[in-house]
């Protein structure tokens, strides 16, 4: 605080105030009360000059401060002002000052009655017409602003979600939101500055002609025409010189509250929106039609109606003038961009050159449209915003050929028809149908497909062909593609989006996780992982409390993936069958999960390995019971022990896919089951037939 103040600048504040406070109190010569009246007027014209000239409300945000201390000054001037018209006003004008004298005698002709008629309509103007109608707006203002507080800080937290603003950007907007609160809520109470100054102005008026009237003839003896002549036309400029300002920062706070934010100032604002030429045809159409009324000054309205046709036609020829496209700098021959070599983009969609104009803007962008709509869908598959895709041209690739690289490394492409339309054989086509066209492969699913013509869509949908145009067999292929690498689209940047959406109601919950214990790198890696076993995250809520347990006992990364899966378990089991159904399992021999946890480790993480030759007869006998169950009903889970379960999960992640591996940790305590089968022991597939208790707990299935 007192470094602050030791600055100059961080004084002139305060003591200008102590300065007008003064200014009620100490008698004050009139030539200083005349330099205080000048610097009033300038101040009203320069805060009448920012306010027209800012672009937006808040770039004069210290408005109200302002109107505050130029009210105070106002009303100091007016008390040190009485003190001298009533003091040496029975020695005429010149007593109170020169500018007190010029507005009593210059501006109304020396007749008070003028003066006093000119001060009244001008109290009029700024109390019932300026300061009302401000006032009304700022309360209006006011009140749609702090209504509109939430959704405004919700679409600043959608848009730092959608990756659409950094956090600084975040940070900035929520300030500027705040900010706008709190000014229109100070122009709300400022306003009422206004409407006291314009009241107090009318009574020191009534008391300078009273008291100067009786002082006049009881104290210095003058006549009821000499004391009117002399105090009530000085009471009268007095007054004139006040109101001046007070109309000039009323017509300030009235042009910042009904401000429009734009990056033009009023004057420009205004201007563009007159500058439509339909605005002043019908202008000059009714002043030359009033012109053409009797008794009407013609002189005056014709040459009007002139000059608005003349604006018309000016403005007309302005609009209809093309408008010079600039020439794009010639580029460097010698210069090479970085992104002529880099691609900073995580998944990009390479085109040859005749698919190019899947992506034109002039035809509507198809392609666009729908990758946009394959982006959003595996975001909410995933629970993250997925980062966004980039489409360019590859003059390597064939005409007709697409990629699509992930990391700059290839995930797939195919051949598509631009011109023509996919049509799918997915097993409900006839035999001896009768459709023509290219064979091909849907490179989604690998169905059987042709190639046809668009008019030949009506006759393949008859004949039991599912019909899609190019971009949406790219789309396709496209989601099908990174639907299976979550863990390879989610990076620290989207973790940050996650963890500031979970702040906004749980900021305690995150802090007990990152940025310590666990630093975003390895909170990244533990959702990674998370994604790669089949856990979502879109409710990032009970995986942080998870963690946040977690970690009082351990940073290890396989552990805590272990503890969140446990905590999960209802969440894991919920995808494989529905609540209260049972849940279709796979065990493994006592003795060959044994030999499994007991055998080989892998030295970096401590994880069993297993041997080669056992691995594909495990995941060869997996693979033949998921195949073997009637379809529709849930895929069978592998129920192992907690240490077993990583190295089965992977090894099944690559022969039955299908198949979950769970450890008996992570089934819930009331989650019925049904054994399907037990892998191991002599004859490698012993059956177990299934349990009939409807409500069987996990540990009675697994012990019978």
């Amino acid at each position: 605080m007192l470094k602050r103040f030791s600055k100059p600048a961080a004084l002139a504040l305060p003591a200008g105030i102590l300065s007008l406070i003064l200014l009620m109190i100490v008698p004050v010569p009139t030539l200083l009360l005349d330099v205080f009246f000048v610097l009033n007027i300038a101040l009203s014209v320069a805060v009448l000059m920012a306010a027209l000239n800012a672009e937006k409300p808040l770039d004069f945000s210290a408005f109200p401060s302002v109107l505050l201390f130029a009210t105070l000054l106002r009303l100091s001037l007016n008390v040190a002002s009485t003190r001298v018209v009533l003091v040496n006003g029975h020695e005429g004008g010149a007593a109170a000052g020169k500018v007190i004298e010029a507005f009593g005698e210059f501006l109304v002709g020396g007749n008070f009655a003028v003066g006093l008629f000119v001060f009244l309509i001008l109290v009029i103007i700024n109390m019932v017409v300026v300061t009302k109608g401000a006032g009304r707006v700022s309360e209006v203002s006011a009140r749609f602003t702090l209504d509109a507080l939430p959704g405004k800080q919700m679409a600043i937290d959608a848009d730092l979600a959608a990756g659409l603003l950094t956090a600084e950007e975040a940070k900035a907007r929520r300030k500027e939101v705040a900010t706008e609160a709190d000014f229109y809520g100070a122009m709300d109470g400022s306003s009422k500055f206004v409407k006291g100054d314009a009241i107090a102005a009318l009574l020191i008026l009534a008391v300078n002609i009273i008291a100067g009237f009786i002082l006049g003839m009881v104290s210095h003896g003058l006549s009821a025409s000499e004391a009117a002549q002399n105090y009530i036309t000085l009471a009268v400029g007095d007054a004139l010189v006040a109101q001046v300002p007070a109309l000039l920062l009323s017509i300030a706070a009235a042009a910042i509250v009904t401000r429009v934010s734009d990056n033009r100032d009023l004057s420009g604002q205004i201007g563009s929106q007159f500058a439509g030429p339909s605005t002043w045809l019908p202008v000059a159409v009714v002043l030359a039609a009033m012109g053409c009324i009797p008794a009407m000054p013609q002189s005056i309205f014709f040459p009007a109606a002139a000059g608005a046709f003349m604006l018309y036609r000016k403005l007309k020829a302005r609009a209809e003038r093309p408008v010079p496209v600039a020439e794009p700098p010639a580029p460097d021959p010698g210069r090479i961009a970085l992104e002529d070599v880099s691609d900073h983009t995580l998944v990009t969609i390479e085109l040859g050159y005749g698919l190019v104009h899947l992506v034109d803007d002039k035809r509507g962008s198809p392609l666009v449209a729908r990758i946009t709509g394959v982006r959003k869908q595996l975001s909410q598959t995933f629970g993250f915003i997925v980062p966004q895709f980039r489409v360019r041209d590859a003059l390597e690739l064939p005409p007709n050929d697409y990629r699509v690289l992930l990391g700059g490394v290839p995930l797939g492409g195919a051949t598509v028809r631009a011109d023509k339309v996919l049509a799918i054989d997915a097993g409900d086509a006839r035999d001896n149908h009768t459709l023509a066209g290219e064979p091909t492969t849907d490179p989604s699913f690998g169905c059987p497909a042709l190639w046809i013509d668009p008019g030949q869509r009506d006759h393949a949908v008859a004949e039991g062909f599912l019909t899609v145009d190019p971009g949406t067999v790219i789309a396709t292929h496209l989601n099908q593609l990174l639907g299976d690498r979550p863990q390879a689209l989610l990076g620290p940047d989207e973790v940050r989006a996650i963890l500031d959406g979970v702040k906004e109601h749980a900021a305690g919950l995150v802090e007990t996780v990152t940025p310590a214990p666990l630093s975003l790198a390895a909170l990244t890696r533990l959702l990674r992982t998370l994604l790669e076993e089949g856990v979502p995250i879109g409710h990032p809520l009970p995986i942080l409390a998870s963690l946040s347990q977690a970690v009082q006992v351990t940073v290890e990364h396989e552990r805590l993936v272990d503890m969140v899966r446990a905590d999960l378990g209802g969440l894991i089991v919920g995808r494989i069958c529905a609540p209260g159904e049972r849940l279709p399992v796979l065990t493994l021999d006592a003795s060959l999960e044994q030999a499994i946890v007991q055998g080989l480790h892998d030295p970096t993480t401590g994880q069993p390995v297993i041997e080669p030759d056992l691995a594909r007869a495990i995941g060869e006998r997996v693979a033949a019971i998921v195949a073997s169950q009637p379809p529709g009903g849930p895929p069978p889970a592998l129920i192992v022990q907690p240490r077993a379960r990583r190295a089965l999960a992977q090894l099944l992640r690559l022969r039955a896919p299908a198949c979950t591996v769970l450890s008996i940790a992570e089934l819930p305590p009331a989650q019925p089951i049904e054994v399907l089968s037990v892998i191991g022991g002599e004859a490698l597939a012993p059956e177990v037939p299934a349990l009939s208790a409807p409500h069987s707990t996990p540990s009675e299935e697994l012990a019978a």
